[in-house]
């Protein structure tokens, strides 16, 4: 594992790079949030911020969505991909908001993990994000760069790798820094051909020594 000194200077090299570490999704309400979320699995948030404008704008309101056929949803998410499942959870979280929420997204990795479509994932970005707390959000990005860093040990378990930044991240940094691992992940650590030469964090980097 990584120095406590190491830690720091990835964490710092990252908020220079990306100062704001906003999540990329585009929203206004706490609920278009968790329904952007759902439909990123397996799809990009340049995709979604395409899609959810028209979404949003034929369904209004939570209670609109409650309503819907999801058969009319999946017409409006249909190349977010799975857009069949997608479309059902959407609806079914909707009326469980109102149901069991008053159409507040709860707070509690417990409560959001019960609605229908939400793992972990989307509950910790949730968390960050609406509620202010720490999150740790191991997309595709997180856990292959934490990977190749050596801040984890390689794990692909999603929540393996959570346990183990949970252990090195300060919790006040964690939201941002999951949030800046999606951005450097498009930019320079990408799936294939990573721009290892030149890369800021390439001194910290076990997969570049």
């Amino acid at each position: 594992m990584k120095s406590k000194a190491a830690v720091k200077r990835i964490i710092e090299t990252l908020k220079g790079l990306y100062p704001e570490g906003l999540c990329s999704l585009q929203y206004e309400k706490d609920y278009e949030l968790l329904f952007a979320v759902r439909l990123s699995a397996q799809c990009t948030d340049q995709r979604v911020n395409q899609v959810t404008p028209a979404l949003y704008a034929r369904f209004p309101t939570l209670e609109s969505f409650a309503e819907a056929d999801p058969k009319e949803v999946g017409e409006y998410i249909h190349s977010c991909g799975f857009y069949n499942g997608k479309a059902k959870d959407i609806v079914l979280c909707a009326r469980q908001l109102l149901a069991d929420f008053g159409g507040k997204v709860p707070g509690t990795m417990e409560t959001l993990t019960s609605l229908p479509g939400v793992g972990r994932k989307t509950a910790n970005l949730i968390l960050g994000d609406i509620y202010g707390q720490p999150a740790y959000v191991c997309d595709t990005h997180c856990i292959r760069i934490t990977g190749r860093l050596g801040l984890t040990d390689g794990s692909k378990d999603p929540l393996q790798v959570e346990r183990q930044l949970r252990e090195i991240l300060p919790p006040k940094e964690s939201n941002n820094f999951c949030h800046r691992m999606v951005l450097f992940g498009r930019d320079t650590c990408t799936a294939r051909s990573p721009k290892c030469e030149g890369c800021p964090l390439a001194k910290d980097c076990d997969a570049s020594s």
